[in-house]
């Protein structure tokens, strides 16, 4: 009793501590005033204030004798030992020790009342006991503590002790479960969704199979009932009629559920699978939180709602397979026909396969649903054709759809090209349109062809700018596509396994980006897996970057290099007036062109001999198949053709010559014309090309030790020079031409006029590098440079009229032709790279002596590669500045003056300088001929004609 007592005594000498470590988120608790007896004269206190006022109800406790006395009582019945008194304390009444509550306002809300402790009785006497054990032996100790002492006062604060003790615990049992009522709030929501989508499927699942039940309990009666009635029958209750009217209508019970239960179950099944899609659609995602909540598992937050995988997996479907929105149609009508029949079966009398059928009738003509008696089929048949009026717009939305996308593959040029022996022309630029020109002409023998384009372009615009050309393709069909050269499908797309040829054109871009491309098509075709049938024309622009494509593709690529082709034929263009023209003649399809044929009953003649063969071709040289096919161009008179052997010549077309018998010439020595002499010239270059250093070259080839090249352009010296190092030129090595520099523009008229261009042979106005990306801009600027030195130089007649003739030009003193084109260009013949065919009209009103249109020669290169690829071996000896070259040479090396002679009596004396005389132009005639027709008739020459002829060079 005395060790209760201390530890009462320090129990209520010590303020209570929180059992818990963290105190729980409480409510604010109102002040408790101190107790005050209804006897007490003092006025009962509340709160403060006219807002809240609030009355105490005060509940008078036991006096503290009596609380004693019951103390006392029990613990002498016990033996007085502290167990029993911890015993008797537990029966006190603690209830009444908190039975104080404060009235609230009705104005404020509800109020929920305080919670009561409820008292804990000692479990066991073992000192390891929990938190609740060790709080009530300290109620228990502070009574005892209390029983023991007689002074009221003190008392009345043991009891205040204990009503805080029980306080604080109340608090305390009130906050943790606060913290635990969220969960169960959230787990009780979901079952509560759970519940009520059960709800609704058992609502619509429960009376169908009740109502089948009723209907078997009914039948199972009408059974019994009519047995019943049929007793009675029997025994003469009823009367004699009474069979016909008590026998049922048929003993089957399977037709009557087939009558009436059916109908019934087909009702339900209408009505549930029209509520169904709507359920689903509330409801859908629900079903994985219902998943979790039977497995126990925390939901998923970043988990994507079902209907939106739904409908994601719908569209998927929709995109990947072509075929899933007509399945999807197909579905659609065989359900409505189904579900309508099924519900036209639930109102109707008919049976089932006449209900099916009605529905399909609905659904295909919704006009017949007219005839409908009663309200519930008319519902049903409104019902039905309204959804095959909307399955109708669905069909003819799909196939208005698939046609229109038909259509649209076919103007975007997305549909395969099923053709063999065709060309196919990868790529598009500017000279596309000369090149489909050339080969329009080139098939025309054989009533047409096909030519393929194949571009990243639209269709519709390629089509629409070769329509602009207004040219007749005489039978040639070209068919465009819009693709990529760079991916196998596009290619497979327009059949480039059966081509018999391939253009890569070059593109507009620089010449590094035109030839990186070039190569990337080129490895793209390499890797066809069917293989090539035809070869493959590349268009380089750059010669540096040939060797890098022709090992890629090895044997089966042709390049034709633009820019080298066109410097070098400019370079000859210079020196020689009017080969140009030539050359216009010779690669085009619509003149003479080159053809390579075999031709058996040549074998073993000599080549003087098949020279003169041919009468409507003029053979230029001999493919040797025993040195693997390779091209002698002018080869001696003594070769003797041996079998395989196939002659190169100049003819209309290739099935427009043939060889005859060898005609009567006469073969007399003429006296060999010694060659003129080189002489200095000075040569003005306006502009810069990439490719300047490889016409530098040539020049130094051609030009007579002495000659000047002078540069104009806006490129600085110390540039010029590491450019032209850095390409390869050794500038010290030069020993037949100097370099003179200036600076300046082109295009304003002081820097050319700071130029002595009344003194130059030859003016080359070449197209700038820093414009070859612009067609037009590069054309505008050669063509006004053109303009300001035929300005310029008329307006320095006096010196015009004093220059002495050009001692290159002096040699040919019987040729009025020359003459009359370094008259027109004032005395220096200007040669401009025109690189659009459009500039050509405003070039020949411009009185320049001589031009070169770019495109149009490299067009008609590609052409004559394209229709045989042997051709690139001659085109390439004839540009190079060594071995054969193509010239214009004057009569007077072949006859004299008014001599008549036939054409073949030239040949052969052309033979006798170890050149090919391929044509002729008279001196009162403009154009030159090219293997003129009957060669075998003699005509009178004149000293003021010229031979075009091909030379060794020697």
């Amino acid at each position: 009793m005395r060790s209760n007592g201390g530890s009462g005594e320090s129990a209520s000498s010590q303020p209570p501590r929180n059992p818990s470590p963290q105190k729980a988120e409480r409510p604010p608790v109102l002040k408790k005033f101190k107790t005050i007896s209804p006897d007490d004269p003092r006025p009962t206190p509340h709160f403060p204030g006219p807002l809240f006022p609030a009355v105490r109800r005060v509940t008078s406790l036991r006096s503290s004798s009596d609380r004693r006395g019951c103390v006392d009582a029990d613990a002498s019945a016990k033996n007085s030992s502290g167990s029993n008194v911890s015993n008797n304390l537990n029966n006190v009444d603690v209830n009444n020790l908190s039975d104080r509550d404060w009235m609230y306002p009705s104005f404020l809300g509800s109020h929920a009342a305080r919670n009561r402790v409820v008292t804990v009785k000692a479990a066991s006497k073992s000192p390891s006991r929990g938190s609740g054990g060790r709080l009530v032996d300290g109620v228990q100790g502070k009574l005892v503590d209390e029983k023991q002492k007689t002074d009221s006062p003190t008392k009345k604060e043991e009891v205040k002790i204990v009503e805080s003790q029980v306080s604080t615990t109340a608090t305390t049992t009130q906050s943790s479960s606060v913290s635990s009522s969220s969960g169960r709030r959230a787990r009780g929501v979901k079952l509560k969704r759970y519940f009520i989508f059960s709800s609704i499927i058992f609502s619509c699942i429960f009376p169908v199979s009740y109502v089948i039940h009723l209907r078997d309990k009914v039948a199972r009666l009408e059974e019994e009932n009519i047995n019943l009635r049929r007793w009675c029958s029997e025994i003469n209750v009823v009367g004699n009629n009474s069979n016909e009217v008590l026998q049922p209508e048929d003993d089957s019970s399977f037709h009557f559920f087939n009558n009436a239960d059916s109908r019934t179950v087909a009702l339900y099944t209408v009505v549930i699978t029209l509520v169904m899609p709507f359920v689903l659609y509330k409801y859908l995602d629900y079903l994985p939180q219902i998943k979790n909540i039977s497995k126990r598992t925390k939901p998923n937050k970043e988990e994507v709602p079902l209907k939106k995988r739904i409908a994601y997996m719908v569209d998927v479907c929709f995109s990947v397979y072509p075929y899933a929105k007509l399945l999807a149609l197909l579905f659609a009508t065989v359900f409505l026909i189904g579900f309508g029949g099924l519900a036209l079966y639930a109102v109707s009398d008919g049976s089932l396969a006449e209900a099916l059928w009605l529905s399909w009738t609905f659904v295909a003509d919704s006009g017949n649903h007219a005839d409908s008696v009663g309200t519930s089929p008319r519902i049903v048949s409104v019902s039905i054709s309204s959804g095959g009026m909307l399955i109708f717009a669905m069909m003819l939305g799909l196939v208005s759809d698939a046609i229109s996308e038909k259509v649209d593959s076919l103007r975007k040029g997305k549909s395969e090209v099923i053709e063999k022996n065709h060309i196919l022309i990868l790529g598009w630029s500017d000279k596309l349109g000369s090149l489909l020109k050339q080969l329009a002409i080139a098939n025309k023998s054989v009533g047409g062809g096909v030519v393929v384009v194949l571009a990243e372009r639209d269709k519709e615009e390629m089509e629409m700018d070769i329509a602009k050309l207004e040219f007749d393709f005489m039978g040639t069909s070209v068919i465009c596509r819009s693709g990529s050269p760079l991916i196998s499908a596009d290619l497979k797309k327009v059949s480039v396994s059966k081509a018999r040829a391939i253009i890569v054109l070059a593109s507009d871009e620089n010449a590094d980006q035109s030839d990186a491309r070039a190569l990337r098509v080129v490895l793209t075709l390499t890797g066809i897996r069917e293989g090539l049938r035809g070869h493959v024309v590349v268009e380089m622009s750059d010669l540096d970057n040939e060797p890098l494509v022709k090992l890629v593709g090895g044997d089966l690529i042709e390049t034709v290099v633009a820019h080298d082709v066109i410097g070098r034929l400019m370079i000859q263009c210079a020196l020689q007036p009017g080969l140009a023209l030539i050359w216009e003649d010779i690669l085009g399809f619509e003149n003479d062109e080159f053809y390579i044929k075999r031709w058996p009953q040549l074998d073993g003649m000599q080549f003087e001999d098949v020279l003169i063969s041919f009468p409507d071709a003029i053979p230029c040289g001999v493919k040797v198949a025993a040195d693997g096919g390779k091209i002698i161009l002018n080869p001696d008179d003594n070769y003797v053709l041996k079998e395989g052997d196939e002659v190169l010549v100049i003819a209309e077309d290739d099935d427009t010559y043939a060889p005859a018998p060898i005609p009567e010439v006469r073969r007399v020595d003429f006296p060999k014309v010694p060659e003129l002499p080189k002489y200095p010239e000075k040569i003005l270059f306006c502009g810069w090309r990439r490719d300047i250093d490889d016409m530098i070259m040539v020049l130094e080839a051609f030009l007579a030790p002495g000659s000047e090249l002078w540069m104009f352009n806006e490129v600085p010296e110390k540039e010029r020079e590491r450019k032209l190092i850095d390409g390869g030129l050794d500038i010290s090595g030069l020993a037949n031409i100097k370099l003179v520099h200036h600076e300046g523009n082109a295009v304003i008229r002081r820097h050319l006029e700071s130029l002595p261009l009344e003194t130059f042979d030859s003016i080359l106005i070449l197209a700038d590098e820093s414009l070859e990306d612009s067609v037009v801009h590069s054309d505008s600027r050669s063509l006004a440079t053109l303009l300001l030195i035929r300005d310029i130089q008329s307006k320095r007649l006096p010196y015009k009229d004093t220059k002495p003739t050009s001692l290159r030009l002096a040699g040919f003193s019987h040729s009025s032709w020359i003459l009359e084109m370094q008259q027109a260009s004032d005395k220096s013949i200007i040669i401009s790279e025109i690189l659009d065919s459009r500039t050509r009209n405003l070039v020949s009103v411009s009185r320049i002596s001589d031009y070169v249109l770019s495109n149009e020669l490299v067009s008609m290169a590609l052409a004559m590669v394209a229709e045989d690829k042997q051709i690139n071996r001659v085109l390439e000896e004839l540009f190079a500045e060594e071995g054969n070259e193509m010239c214009i040479k004057p009569a007077e090396f072949y006859l004299f003056d008014q001599e008549e002679l036939c054409f073949y009596d030239i040949m052969i004396r052309g033979r006798q300088r170890q050149e090919i005389v391929i044509g002729y132009r008279l001196a009162n005639n403009e154009p030159a001929i090219i293997n003129p027709p009957k060669k075998s008739e003699s005509r009178k020459w004149s000293l003021d004609d010229v031979f075009v002829v091909i030379s060794s060079g020697s």
